[in-house]
């Protein structure tokens, strides 16, 4: 689709992101392109073809949505160079006042091509690093090395965690004064009223009044799916009627359909596939659990407090800064899997108490309004695209304003 250039002096917003799967990141990318103030901004967005919200982005009204084909998650040296070609080239074209960029590799190559490009401000969202402590050190340390080259390339880092934050300036990517704090956003009102619980129990054969755990979550070896099943295993043991419901998808489906079946959890552990209908999901459930090895934040857990339910997770980076410990839910270790089933199995026979820690997370969760989430954005969009037009002398490259570790 061709450019056609701003209208009435509209700040032009151009996205970047590698791949429009189910994912907290891109759902938050299509969000913020669908709601920022139209008098003010003029939206386009760049992605590698074939997620599975790429009609989703395709329907934004107003919003310009281009594909490079190149742009893929697996690192291709031949390919990506290609892939920043074409980012460089589309930037030149669609002249944008502030590029923002979201996932490890769009991160990577959009921020070059901003940077060849000559787009004035650029920002990058972490929403959880592309190298975490479970790599092999070589691929960790050239992974790290390639955000430590990139960050020059970078106005302003947000993170949806102070984790990430922490992080970043632990491993010497970019220092605190040049970061802000942006949750992750998630629609409440969703969650909080008007969804109905359906057909679901019926359609899977559970009783209405059998106990059910869910987890929501792509099939990838970050989110620990196999985990999910040996908990469930350990919670039947402890609480013979409960059902437990996997949603997602992903490369480790077939793993965990052998393993359902290994451990003899037919008829009991449910794999749903993709949905798009959470809300109504959880009205489903009992509790939420969360298996992840590693996370930025994920969205998944504010959802579930929005819905009133407790949230037994891992304790791992920004997961801790939303689940309250013993108050609106538990965290264990990532792959401690009887502990994750002995506090799932507690919850489950201690049904007021758990009722009670989902009203505590239902009133926790105001942090993570996603229109919060884009009005903080327009702000901050606004900031830096003024501070780059300012003619005044400058300190340096960065403008980094009052955020440091903070909400923006």
């Amino acid at each position: 689709m061709e450019s056609t250039g701003p209208a009435d002096g509209k700040i032009r917003i151009c996205h970047i992101i590698t791949l429009l799967e189910l994912g907290g990141a891109q759902q938050n990318t299509l969000y913020t392109s669908a709601h920022l103030d139209r008098r003010r901004f003029q939206v386009s967005l760049v992605a590698g073809p074939g997620g599975l919200l790429d009609a989703e982005a395709r329907s934004i009204p107003f919003m310009e949505t281009h594909w490079v084909p190149e742009l893929v998650r697996e690192v291709s040296p031949a390919r990506d160079f290609v892939a920043l070609l074409k980012l460089t080239a589309l930037l030149r074209r669609l002249k944008p006042d502030l590029v923002h960029t979201h996932s490890s590799k769009a991160g990577i190559l959009g921020r070059w091509a901003a940077h060849l490009a000559g787009v004035g401000a650029v920002v990058h969202t972490v929403h959880g690093f592309g190298f975490h402590a479970r790599m092999p050190f070589l691929k960790r340390e050239w992974f790290r090395t390639l955000e430590t080259w990139t960050a020059p390339l970078t106005t302003r880092f947000l993170a949806v965690s102070e984790a990430n934050l922490e992080c970043a300036v632990r491993s010497g990517i970019f220092p605190p004064e040049r970061a802000s704090l942006i949750r992750s956003g998630v629609e409440l009102s969703s969650f909080r009223n008007g969804a109905k619980a359906g057909s679901l129990r019926t359609d899977l054969g559970i009783s209405p009044d059998a106990p059910v755990v869910g987890m929501v979550a792509c099939l990838k070896p970050q989110k620990a799916p196999l985990d999910f099943v040996k908990v469930a295993e350990e919670v039947s043991r402890r609480v013979p009627g409960a059902h437990f419901l996997l949603v997602g998808d992903g490369e480790l489906r077939g793993a965990v359909e052998e393993e359902v079946a290994r451990r003899s959890l037919a008829g009991r552990f449910h794999l749903l596939g993709w949905r798009r209908d959470i809300p109504s999901l959880f009205k489903n459930l009992d509790l939420l659990a969360l298996t992840s090895l590693w996370e930025g934040l994920p969205r998944v857990v504010p959802e579930a407090m929005a819905a009133s339910l407790p949230v037994v997770a891992t304790r791992v980076d920004g997961t801790p800064e939303a689940v309250a410990e013993g108050e609106t839910g538990f965290l264990v270790e990532p792959g401690d899997v009887r502990a994750m089933a002995e506090k799932i199995s507690w919850l489950l026979q201690h049904s007021e108490e758990a009722r009670s820690m989902g009203s505590k997370g239902r009133e926790r969760v105001e942090e993570f309004d996603i229109d919060l989430m884009v009005r903080r954005l327009e702000a901050l969009y606004e900031e830096l695209v003024r501070s780059e037009a300012d003619p005044r002398p400058r300190d340096g490259r960065f403008q980094p304003g009052k955020s440091s570790g903070r909400k923006a």
